[in-house]
């Protein structure tokens, strides 16, 4: 059987697995040890093995647990209700506002926290209530919280940013940096979206009346103010020893840990519950994501193996014969159809050894291509039928928050993030002028 055979029976087994409800780490590690095994015999028994040890190896991962740890204990002290609390204040007046402010708070959960699982959460616990009580359209509640949790992998610190720099050999720092203008370039867009979109239909999401605005005083909006502050000093105590040199990663990471944990302690919540549940949950999702790091090490260690990545390149070079920006567009419209059934890690840790060679084969910027990908991963969160966050709105969603809503929802949005990928591709300066500005 030829190699590029086995490659493509590999990739179709394991998609089906994941079709049909089995764990991505689960699909993922059985397929590779299966086809290390028939390829190569009992030595491919080695081959999960020998990816756990160079994961260990992989110390940024360190960070992981870290950023986790810090956007739990940020949820769990209910830190996110004040500054939910200060933009509903500022913008709830405007129709669509506090959605806009929903949007805004996202932004600073992104600042505060590498995921979207975080960003999640707290819309759904603290955001969807109080817009579904102020008669917010389910649609609209719904595509706002998704969307703007997804800025989570965008706007540094973003742990995707940190697993793209381990497997393309680049500075994490210039990835933050170049992650963060388009994030805000993408959460602006999203609220001019709500603007127009509310403008032309206030009943979507009635502004606040006049007479809860009137209870509000200009002293408490100033006060309110100030809850906005504390995300960023968070933000400016792990990023600025990173940037200037003084620490290195994994001490940012740390730094930023126990800046949470002390602004937490100021406001007089770090109770021992919030201590267990974020300690809790950063573990549950550690050994998820190392679990599924691991399996798709092995997966791709074998997909390499078999020259896959040779193959390919040779396949849009050669036989198709296209352009390097052909290839680049093809390389993020597969991105988007993996999308729909792989986590973003599995598809960073399979497919993006590959197409980072074939990136800079070309001749492109990795630091450019890495936040390309990123977006990309963003609109695959959001895609059907598998998108990460529309599960998790349907888990922590009230019940007639069903799955046609949910689909309905984050269409408009996607439209809003594809936008961005394409001004980004046409205009890299968009992701390139802040690293280039700040680093040189």
């Amino acid at each position: 059987m030829a190699h590029e055979t086995i490659a493509i029976l590999m990739f179709s087994t394991m998609l089906l697995m994941m079709i049909t409800g089995q764990r991505v780490f689960g699909a993922i590690g059985f397929v590779a040890v299966l086809a290390a095994l028939a390829l190569w015999g009992p030595g491919g028994a080695d081959m999960g093995f020998s990816s756990v040890m160079k994961l260990m190896k992989w110390t940024p991962l360190l960070t992981l647990p870290m950023f986790i740890f810090m956007g739990y204990v940020m949820s769990e002290s209910r830190l996110a209700e004040d500054l939910y609390r200060m933009f509903h204040v500022w913008f709830g007046p405007l129709p669509g506002g506090l959605a806009i402010g929903t949007i805004f708070l996202m932004v600073m959960i992104s600042v505060m926290n590498g995921l979207s699982v975080a960003g999640m959460a707290i819309g759904a616990t603290i955001a969807l209530p109080e817009l579904v009580r102020r008669g917010y359209d389910k649609v609209m509640i719904s595509g706002v919280i998704q969307a703007g949790s997804s800025l989570g992998i965008l706007i540094p610190p973003s742990v995707v940013l940190v697993l793209f720099s381990l497997i393309a050999r680049q500075p994490v720092s210039q990835l933050w940096l170049a992650g963060l203008m388009p994030g805000l370039l993408m959460a602006s867009l999203f609220v001019i979206y709500v603007l127009v979109r509310c403008g032309l239909n206030p009943m979507l999401a009635p502004a606040m009346s006049a007479e809860e605005r009137a209870t509000v005083t200009w002293g408490e909006r100033f006060r309110l103010l100030r809850a906005g502050l504390l995300p960023l000093a968070i933000f400016a105590a792990m990023m600025v020893p990173f940037l200037k040199g003084w620490a290195s990663l994994t001490e940012a990471s740390v730094i930023g840990a126990l800046a949470s944990v002390i602004a937490a302690v100021i406001k007089r919540r770090f109770t021992r519950a919030v201590f267990e549940t974020a300690t809790r949950n950063t573990l549950a999702i550690t050994v998820m994501f190392m679990l599924i790091i691991t399996a798709a090490l092995s997966f791709g260690a074998v997909f390499d193996g078999l020259g896959a990545g040779r193959a390919i390149e040779n396949f849009f070079l050669k036989d198709l014969g296209l352009g390097p920006w052909q290839v680049l567009i093809l390389m993020q419209l597969s991105f988007l159809v993996m999308g729909m059934f792989l986590d973003d890690t599995a598809m960073l840790v399979i497919v993006a050894p590959v197409y980072v060679g074939l990136a800079k084969a070309l001749g492109f910027d990795l630091i450019w291509y890495g936040i390309l990908y990123t977006i990309t991963c963003q609109i695959a969160y959001l895609t059907p039928p598998f998108g990460y966050n529309l599960f998790l709105m349907r888990a922590m969603a009230p019940k007639d928050f069903d799955l046609p809503v949910i689909y309905r929802s984050v269409i408009p949005f996607v439209g809003v993030m594809a936008l961005t990928l394409i001004l980004v591709m046409i205009f890299p300066q968009i992701a390139l002028w802040l690293p280039q500005t700040v680093l040189g």
